[in-house]
């Protein structure tokens, strides 16, 4: 589904009781201001990484509400992107090219290494012993790290416009490059790596992250593009989110998409659903959010402009409930319509259990609110099981229609479907539905 940004400061009025509202499902736990042009962060061992203007500095947040600097290393130039490694930050450091930074002592960060690009370095991935740079001249190149005091070139490829992002999966190196959209080039060989396919965004891209087979795009003003690249030389959309701001970076965690969207903050995104993507929070950041690193339940933003610096903020609020504890056979599934909804939810759970028998207990539906609070539960009887062609014993689907009471609000609810015993369940599944009051 796609929302509008009335649609969105709706729906933000439902859930928190106001017309407009500067959070949802985020609180701000920590803040460094770093002083300058806060770019991008990465975050390792208790330590964020931040490309700030022309230097590194080096954060402890292993008490994220109380950050405090403990190291800088002062870049040649602007230091747009890093990614950490080990003991090394990989800084794009612009004209300054890619820099090799030994962080093993974090209060004294040291060059090891550069390699110089023909053009301004603009991002950085790190797979192995390969470092991958994109430029602002459209080149994409690979470097051999293994020795990092002498990094050396084994291939590159040159196409067009500015290479913004690049992210790595496997034998390919997804890259996307503004108005030019998203390129997947193959590197299985690295020293001749070739264009497997492309897709146009439609937008300006700047942000990308590979997750299973979906590449999600952080499209500029066109918002977040999923893209599924399973062929890589055939990719193809298959939703859209509309962020109502300038979507610029992007990480993927499970079933969320968390995003920054220039003035307008930092998202989260529900992609459980890949062609059907939704908001569930959100935090003002007053100034420019620009990078973007997710680590157990803080997100870490990297804020330019009014109010910059370093942001953590608390994403706990969506890791209130364990999803799934017993197995998930590839064909029990589970269903709501509509979603979502605003006065009554059909909940549908269709499963087998194996050679013509049901499972024992039946199906049991609970609903919790998204701080793990249980609002609602049915247990449903046993059905008879419906042959099949393969001669299992499917069961019919399974049906409860939920209509909340008066004191459930708006909000994001989570339904899960316990099979089985419901003390050794078979199996869990589980289904996140809005309600629109």
């Amino acid at each position: 589904m796609r929302l509008n940004l009335a649609a969105v400061i709706a729906l933000c009025a439902l859930f928190c009781g106001a017309a407009l509202a500067d959070s949802l499902n985020v609180r701000l736990v920590g803040h460094f201001d770093t002083g300058d042009h806060t770019n991008d962060v990465h975050v390792s061992s208790g330590y964020a990484y931040v490309a700030d203007h022309i230097s590194l500095r080096v954060i402890n947040v292993s008490t994220p509400s109380s950050p405090f600097e403990v190291g800088f290393f002062d870049m040649t130039d602007f230091a747009y992107n890093l990614y950490v490694s080990g003991i090394y930050a990989y800084v794009a450091n612009a004209y300054g090219g890619l820099r090799i930074i030994d962080i093993s002592t974090p209060s004294s960060p040291s060059e090891v290494g550069f390699f110089n690009t023909e053009d301004e370095a603009n991002d950085v991935y790190v797979s192995g012993n390969y470092v991958y740079v994109t430029d602002i001249d459209g080149y994409l190149y690979i470097i051999d790290t293994s020795t990092p005091s002498a990094p050396s070139e084994v291939g590159r490829f040159d196409t067009v416009g500015w290479g913004f992002s690049v992210c790595v999966s496997d034998d390919y190196a997804y890259v996307v490059y503004g108005y030019y959209g998203l390129r997947i080039i193959d590197i299985s060989t690295p020293t001749a790596p070739f264009e497997a396919g492309f897709f146009d965004t439609g937008g300006y891209a700047y942000g990308v992250y590979i997750s299973s087979d979906f590449a999600y795009v952080a499209d500029g003003v066109n918002g977040l593009r999923i893209i599924d690249v399973f062929d890589p030389t055939s990719p193809s959309e298959v939703g859209f989110y509309d962020t109502g701001g300038l979507a610029r970076s992007i990480y993927v965690l499970g079933d969320y998409a968390y995003m920054t969207d220039g003035y307008d903050g930092f998202r989260i995104i529900d992609v459980s659903d890949p062609t059907s993507p939704t908001e569930v929070g959100f935090y003002e950041t007053g100034g420019y959010a620009r990078g973007i690193y997710v680590l157990g339940d803080h997100a870490y933003v990297a804020v330019c402009g009014d109010g910059d610096g370093l942001y953590i903020l608390d994403i706990s609020y969506f890791t209130g409930i364990e999803e799934c504890n017993a197995s998930k056979p590839e064909d029990i599934a589970i269903s709501a319509y509509p979603n979502p909804f605003n006065s009554a939810v059909t909940i549908s759970v269709n499963c087998h259990s194996g050679e013509g028998r049901n499972p024992e207990g039946g199906v049991e539906v609970e609903i919790f609110d998204i701080a793990g609070r249980i609002v609602y539960e049915m247990p449903v009887g046993n059905g008879a099981p419906v042959p099949s062609s393969n001669g299992r014993g499917n069961r019919a689907p399974t049906e409860i229609v939920w209509q909340p009471d008066d004191n459930i609000g708006s909000g994001v609810y989570l339904v899960r479907a316990k099979i089985g015993d419901r003390h050794a369940p078979e199996a869990i599944i589980t289904k996140r539905v809005v309600y629109l009051k």
